[in-house]
């Protein structure tokens, strides 16, 4: 195999609160040479690097809001998140947890701090990835993955290192999280000295982001927290090296090469798709969700 290399190593920008409850760094696509059509079906990576919330009555997040033709995943690193749609789906998301959530033809959605954890106060971590459908799936059902830590698959790599999979497979297992395209979403938890090695076809779209400690790529090139790697799209292997405990998300999909025609909370493939949503939604179709 030959070796997938750097193409850019970068630091966030400067953060914006989504609703009061979530500071965020926007990865995809609001860094340079990142923006949707590069990184698909990676459409949007909002990062909550960790941030201490000091103790509320009232938790903090965001309010009702809609979705249609895409996915969300919700991954906890610190804190807790609890969330309600208006397809029936709900829960809460505690540290290491994560939500996927297929919005397809359109739900509403609420997601905020869980009432305990909201009432001390604590430092908070998340990544908030959206995933495209592909145009055959888009006004398919609503459906909701709650996938607790304790679900995913664990792949021993020695050192008390290890690799968890969130999605798509790693060295032969398999994550647990049904996906409509070839995606992969995993942890790479590595202890110092700890070294994963990845193999993914040359035309995925690949990035790795540093939510702890920091690593060496390819023997080579050094990434820190809160930096993020993308890849070129050549080759098919590379390593990562924790130069101290580092905890490293690790994603790569296959490009679905549709139009992307995206507005706010809706991505379709039209403008025409686009027109609709909003009619669907000013009408009611996306059912009914209490703020």
């Amino acid at each position: 195999m030959t070796t997938k290399t750097v193409e850019k190593i970068v630091s966030p920008k400067p953060a914006h609160f989504v609703g009061d409850g979530f500071r965020v760094h926007n990865f995809i696509p609001g860094i340079q040479g990142m923006d949707m059509k590069r990184m698909d079906p990676f459409i949007m990576l909002d990062y909550n690097a960790k941030f201490h919330f000091n103790g509320t009555e009232q938790p903090r997040g965001v309010g009702v809001h809609p979705h249609r033709g895409f996915e969300t995943v919700t991954i906890a690193y610190k804190g807790k998140v609890q969330h309600h749609d208006s397809a029936g789906g709900g829960g809460i998301i505690g540290e290491g947890d994560v939500q996927w959530m297929t919005a397809a033809k359109g739900v509403l959605h609420k997601e905020y701090h869980e009432t305990e954890w909201a009432k001390a106060g604590e430092i908070f971590q998340m990544v908030q990835l959206w995933v495209n459908l592909p145009a055959v799936y888009k006004m398919s059902c609503p459906k909701y993955q709650a996938i607790p830590n304790d679900a995913m698959t664990k792949v021993d790599l020695g050192n008390d290192s290890f690799i968890e999979i969130i999605a798509g497979t790693y060295n032969g297992q398999k994550g647990p999280t049904f996906t409509f395209s070839p995606v992969h979403v995993m942890n790479a938890r590595l202890n110092k000295g700890g070294k994963a090695a990845f193999h993914f076809p040359a035309d995925f779209n690949t990035a790795a982001l540093v939510i702890e400690g920091s690593i060496l790529i390819n023997d080579n090139e050094r990434a820190s927290v809160n930096q993020l790697v993308l890849f070129k799209n050549e080759g098919e292997a590379f390593t990562i090296e924790a130069q101290e405990y580092s905890i490293v998300l690790i994603i790569s999909g296959m490009p679905l090469n549709e139009p992307i025609y995206a507005h706010g909370p809706f991505v379709m493939n039209s403008r025409e798709e686009i027109m609709q949503a909003f009619e669907d939604y000013n009408i009611g179709r996306f059912g009914y969700l209490a703020d």
